[in-house]
């Protein structure tokens, strides 16, 4: 099979280059260089009209949205290694249900706090009150993966799988945004578990 990864360091293309390390997928990586708008290229644009990354092209044809190639590569290479629940499985409704959480339910109140208070965002865009009750959401939400996570080590279990890579990613781009884990024990030992494994280390490649 032949797959193209086209990428930026530190972007949301992050989780899948961990993905791509965890699985041991043969690829060619094509870094793009943001700052230079060489997503917003006609080439590219023909591959990803969205102009982001990440990008995968598989034998010819482009997939792209994180989440999406996230999913498809656990069917595709994570069950035979363990790291994706089979179809079928109890644990692949709860899989796709929390992966689709973190970025559908999760994501969308971050962004609500990023487009409200970030550096990145003019300060007159910017909205205290928006801000403030995008960080009470966030907290609450916390809250539900926290009792998730309070009586298993991992979100599927007692091993470490691409599920958790996926909301590992969100969750520390959430703590990098200002949304603090601090009152989320559970959550604080699970960030620290999935922390130590390799490509989780690497994470903003």
């Amino acid at each position: 099979m032949s797959i193209v990864f086209y990428a930026a360091p530190a972007s949301s293309s992050s989780p899948v280059a961990c993905a791509l390390l965890e699985l041991g997928v043969p690829h060619q990586r094509i870094n793009l260089d943001l700052a230079k708008k060489e997503q917003k290229k006609p080439e590219y644009l023909a591959l990803n009209p969205n102009g982001k990354v990440p990008t995968l092209v598989v034998n010819g044809t482009p997939l792209f949205e994180a989440l999406a190639i996230l999913q498809w590569l656990g069917d595709e290479y994570g069950i035979e290694k363990q790291l994706w629940p089979a179809p079928g499985t109890p644990e692949r409704l709860v899989a796709l249900s929390w992966t689709t959480w973190s970025y559908v339910t999760y994501g969308a109140a971050l962004q609500r706090l990023v487009h409200s208070s970030s550096e990145r965002i003019p300060a007159e865009r910017h909205n205290a009150a928006l801000a403030a009750a995008a960080r009470e959401e966030l907290q609450q939400l916390l809250g539900v993966l926290d009792a998730q996570l309070g009586t298993k080590p991992y979100l599927l279990g007692s091993a470490f799988s691409l599920a958790d890579l996926i909301l590992c990613a969100v969750v520390n781009y959430g703590v990098y945004c200002g949304a603090s884990v601090q009152a989320h024990a559970a959550i604080t030992r699970w960030l620290e578990r999935c922390g130590g494994r390799p490509s989780l280390q690497s994470q903003w490649i």
